[in-house]
């Protein structure tokens, strides 16, 4: 039988003295061993992780244990831990060591969070799929002929299989809300900037943001609340306060909802789950609420000015990456020319390669009005959009994804395919605004469906909350 399903299990256990840390990490150690083969970890933190248990469980016999006394974490392969390896599943940083920990990660420790090791992910966080990794594909626990999502499919993964308590993914487009779906989990995708990037590989630095794949709802709010806060070393995290968000999840309230009709109706959504989402509508209306069909002319331009500027962002940012400083080095260099052009060659993947030659493209000189200066005002249009729906509505529900989770090489040689697997996602990212992923039920494969919830910028304690009750709703 499989034990610690939530932190509540682990506290319980922890607080009759039924368990100790030590016994909890050796459990998951098990666990991660059995199912090796789903692929979900790059690396495991065997020594530390029992290390850190072992202090940890010193604190809790002085009663000095921090609020995560026990919770074993397992961090995407994006976000650095001192004095661990760190590669963003990518050759071209292969072997190279970290000498600080990411400030998301440092503050889950801090609270006595264990970290057991690093998860597999897409090529620097870029793909849906998670078959872009040198480490290889993750498999999805509820069928392995089927990707898990991505870019965080391991982080996914190991909550799914069980393989530690909560896990930390990233999202730029949706890379932890599709995931979640794949894989029937609470995944969360903060306001941009309510939680630091300090120590997270920058992929598309206006969209990125940290987070979280649980369970349930407390647990996910639990880190949420450590996690998120100003940090002196990232100058566009926000100063404004965090609630309690795990002593917030009370929902009693009736409120305003609106569901974006080209989602419902688009012709790439899978029956079960329009059905499916329809369904809960139907429920919410049935319990009082207020829900209303909206439309969204502009939901056809968010994929590509998603793309445009994310591409763009990587562009930038992966310049650093060129074999001088640290990281792969081309053996087969003859100059400093040939070296930078070979490192890049053989140490990005094919993915990487295409979205740093399209960002390359669209901030050319003869482009860059006619692309990312134009994507950049339909952006501020798409914010604009989203947040006048968000100050008539309380929620936004729509799908997470048009499709649940498809099978390995799918999509693999169409990469506008493969884009279209963020098409219910992207919004929110563009927007800057928090978004929820929830089980939904499954489709007539068993596959896990997932519905998406928005809410104003800052207002996970809202999210949180009535996640939580539609998480019973949908259980009645």
């Amino acid at each position: 039988m499989e034990k610690f399903l939530s932190f509540d299990d682990i506290q319980k256990s922890l607080e009759i003295r039924e368990t100790d840390c030590k016994a909890i990490v050796n459990y998951y150690l098990q666990n991660i061993q059995t199912k090796a083969h789903l692929n979900a970890f790059v690396e495991v933190y065997k020594e530390s992780a029992l290390e850190q248990a072992a202090k940890v469980d010193e604190k809790i016999a002085s009663g000095k244990a921090g609020r995560l006394a026990g919770m074993v974490i397992g961090i995407k392969d994006v976000l650095v831990y001192k004095d661990h390896e760190f590669n963003a599943s990518s050759k071209i940083l292969k072997g190279f060591i970290s000498q600080f920990t990411a400030t998301a990660v440092q503050r889950l420790i801090d609270e006595d969070a264990i970290i057991i090791g690093r998860l597999n992910c897409d090529e620097f966080g870029m793909g849906s799929s998670n078959e872009n990794s040198v480490h290889g594909k993750v498999l999805n626990a509820a069928d392995e002929s089927r990707v898990p999502g991505g870019s965080s499919g391991g982080s996914a993964v190991a909550v799914q299989a069980n393989l530690c308590t909560v896990s930390l993914g990233t999202d730029t487009g949706g890379s932890v809300r599709q995931p979640a779906a794949f894989t029937g989990l609470v995944g969360i995708k903060p306001t941009y900037s309510r939680v630091s990037r300090w120590g997270l590989i920058a992929y598309a630095s206006s969209f990125d943001t940290i987070g979280i794949f649980s369970r349930n709802i407390r647990d996910n709010a639990l880190v949420m609340e450590i996690m998120a806060g100003p940090d002196n070393f990232d100058s566009t995290a926000s100063r404004k306060p965090v609630p309690k968000y795990s002593e917030l999840l009370h929902f009693d309230k009736r409120v305003k909802i609106a569901y974006l009709k080209e989602t419902i109706e688009s012709p790439a959504l899978q029956k079960e789950i329009k059905e499916n989402t329809l369904s809960i509508l139907e429920r919410l209306k049935e319990e009082g609420h207020e829900v209303e069909e909206v439309e969204f002319p502009l939901l056809k331009y968010v994929l590509p000015t998603y793309y445009i500027l994310t591409t763009a962002e990587a562009s930038s940012n992966l310049s650093r990456y060129d074999g001088v400083k640290y990281g792969f080095r081309s053996p087969n260099a003859h100059n400093l020319e040939s070296m930078y052009k070979m490192t890049r060659s053989e140490g990005f993947g094919e993915e990487v390669k295409r979205r740093i030659m399209l960002g390359t493209f669209v901030l050319s000189a003869s482009y860059y009005d006619a692309y990312f200066t134009k994507a950049q005002k339909v952006r501020r249009l798409i914010k604009e959009f989203t947040e006048n729906l968000l100050n008539k509505y309380d929620y936004i529900l729509l799908p997470t994804t048009p499709s649940t989770a498809f099978k390995f090489g799918e999509h693999s040689n169409d990469p506008v395919a493969m884009y279209l697997e963020d098409l219910f996602t992207v919004q929110a990212s563009v927007s800057g605004v928090p978004a929820l992923s929830l089980p939904n039920g499954k489709d007539q494969q068993g596959l896990p469906i997932g519905i998406q919830v928005m809410a104003n910028s800052f207002k996970e304690a809202e999210l949180y909350a009535f996640g939580s009750y539609l998480m019973e709703l949908s259980n009645n």
